[in-house]
């Protein structure tokens, strides 16, 4: 007599308390990203003009700076 015996990871078989916390773990993951942006954002708009072409940078890309900074590139 042959019988075949299956077992499965829970993470991978998607069981409903598996995609809660994966949905749990990206919204912590989208609210860190966005303090990120807002302290960056936040940071670099009280910059002076001359601070900030001592950084070589120009107070019209100062959010996609804060951008990259927390989402990446």
């Amino acid at each position: 007599m042959a019988y075949v015996n299956t077992t499965r990871n829970q993470t991978q078989t998607g069981t409903l308390q598996g995609r809660i916390a994966a949905m749990i773990a990206g919204v912590r993951d989208e609210a860190k990203r966005r303090r990120v942006y807002s302290r960056t954002l936040r940071e670099l708009e009280g910059l002076s003009d001359r601070d900030l072409a001592d950084l070589g940078m120009h107070r019209l890309s100062i959010r996609d700076i804060a951008r990259i900074a927390a989402y990446g590139a």
